[in-house]
């Protein structure tokens, strides 16, 4: 009985960690996200246009690159994870 009380509290537990570390961390909306990266987009030289920013609707994240226009995928810089809910 006692080593279920102990696994539910370290389980609780747990799920508490997660959904502080989750509201506590990331940007309030979308559009706060996407004034971020655009900010941070504008401390590079982007003359060649090779720096963007783009919108991941999955994973709920503005997403800032540097494409090199080759056959390879793009660099992801910096990521700017905002809150769903």
């Amino acid at each position: 009985m006692k080593e279920v009380n102990l696994v539910s509290q370290v389980f609780f537990f747990l799920i508490t960690v997660v959904f502080l570390i989750y509201f506590l961390t990331g940007y309030d909306s979308a559009f706060e996200a996407d004034q971020y990266c655009h900010s941070a987009l504008s401390s590079y030289d982007n003359l060649s246009g090779n720096y963007d920013c783009d919108h991941d609707t999955e994973t709920h994240q503005w997403i800032l690159y540097e494409s090199n226009y080759s056959k390879e995928p793009a660099k992801i810089i910096k990521k700017f994870r905002y809150k769903f809910l």
